[in-house]
């Protein structure tokens, strides 16, 4: 079972996933070694993972293949399975093409 604490009372040496990400580094594979609780009024608490920043890894560099990969992945994305143009934003998966082939008449 991991260590809880209240929202901002957690101990120094301790990040978040996104904290990690803006110092540059990645969990590397460690376990959650603690949790912050943050209450909510209606609903269950918000819960933040925490790691231990000395055991945390640089981040891994983008090579040009995996940003290849990515911008394919984007384009992808942007494609209009109706028209096969990009559309110029990702097309939102709850209408599946894009806004003007979705609001032709059938």
């Amino acid at each position: 079972m991991t260590t809880r604490y209240a929202w901002r009372l957690a101990p120094d040496g301790m990040a978040t996933r996104r904290q990690l990400r803006a110092a540059g580094l990645r969990p590397g594979g460690q376990d959650v070694v603690a949790q912050l609780e943050r209450p909510r009024r209606r609903r269950g608490p918000l819960v933040a993972y925490l790691y231990l920043i000395e055991r945390a890894k640089p981040v891994r560099p983008m090579t040009a293949r995996r940003a290849a990969a990515l911008a394919k992945a984007n384009a992808a994305r942007r494609t209009c399975p109706a028209c096969r143009r990009d559309a110029g934003y990702v097309i939102p998966a709850s209408l599946g093409m894009c806004v003007p082939c979705h609001d032709l008449p059938a």
